[in-house]
């Protein structure tokens, strides 16, 4: 019996659904990678329900998840999907990722919103028509799609040319930020920005970034898929 087929009630644990094995071109990329860390950040031990692609429409997964896609979050009787609300209501419950001050935690969520509404559409694009589309083969439309991700990124270079993190520490906004901007790492592009190489960097190097991203790897490790 799968996680999704449990009665609610008995997750002791956050568990999350994910994939089981995806192509290499986006290992590290897959969203629960978000998830994972903040509860690492949060000190919250959690499980993980491990899917397929011919899971993703079944009746058991919709009821978790109405568009099939990974993550898929639940705790409880309480079931999420969108990675940015599960990240988001771990990050509420700690204070290691959301200040307690109102102004504060709006900020929070601003900078939340902005990793996945201003930046993480024309970063996607981009990567979309590298890894999936014409590529090189079409070099005016990367042009103006790299265009759209440098608007963003210049203004993002100027927030952060002062400052360690988005916030005057960090927070669930850079979790979202972070792995945003980790989807660039194939390309040249983050070369003509030091200082969001270097945020970049930062934020990866925290052991909770390093722990969530290395059991996000291990299930696509040969041993694993044997297993």
């Amino acid at each position: 019996m799968t996680t999704i087929e449990l009665d609610r009630s008995v997750l002791q644990l956050p568990v999350i659904t994910t994939f089981g094995w995806v192509p290499e071109m986006v290992q590290g990329l897959v969203r629960d990678v978000r998830v994972r860390w903040a509860l690492e950040e949060a000190g919250q031990p959690y499980s993980v329900n491990l899917i397929s692609g011919a899971d993703q429409n079944t009746p058991h997964y919709r009821a978790l998840q109405p568009f099939g896609q990974v993550p898929a979050y639940q705790h409880g009787a309480l079931t999420l999907f969108e990675s940015g609300a599960i990240v988001h209501h771990i990050a509420s419950a700690t204070p290691a990722l959301m200040p307690d001050d109102g102004a504060g935690r709006s900020r929070t969520l601003a900078w939340m919103f902005a990793a996945l509404n201003s930046v993480e559409p024309v970063v996607v694009a981009l990567w979309e028509h590298d890894h999936m589309g014409p590529g090189a083969a079409q070099p005016e439309r990367r042009a103006a799609l790299l265009k759209r991700v440098n608007a963003r990124l210049d203004a993002l270079e100027a927030e952060l040319s002062d400052q360690n993190y988005l916030l005057d520490r960090f927070t669930a906004a850079d979790i979202l930020m972070a792995t945003v901007l980790r989807s660039l790492g194939y390309s040249e592009v983050l070369a003509g920005y030091p200082v969001l190489q270097a945020y970049l960097e930062r934020c990866a190097a925290r052991p909770a970034a390093r722990k969530a991203l290395a059991e996000h790897m291990a299930v696509f490790a040969p041993k694993a898929q044997h297993a």
